[in-house]
């Protein structure tokens, strides 16, 4: 599920960052956050039920 979130995160940052350069500093902080999504996938990885 995160993975799902960091990626879509990162779409919307591409998209927003070749479309619309009004909003940059939003666009922008959608990319530190679904990076910091992502690596916090892949140290916390899946756990066991």
């Amino acid at each position: 599920m995160l993975l799902t979130i960091a990626i879509i995160l990162l779409i919307l940052w591409a998209l927003g960052f070749f479309a619309f350069h009004t909003a940059g500093a939003l666009i922008h902080i959608l990319l530190v956050v679904g990076i910091i999504v992502l690596i916090w996938n892949f140290v916390a990885g899946r756990r066991a039920v």
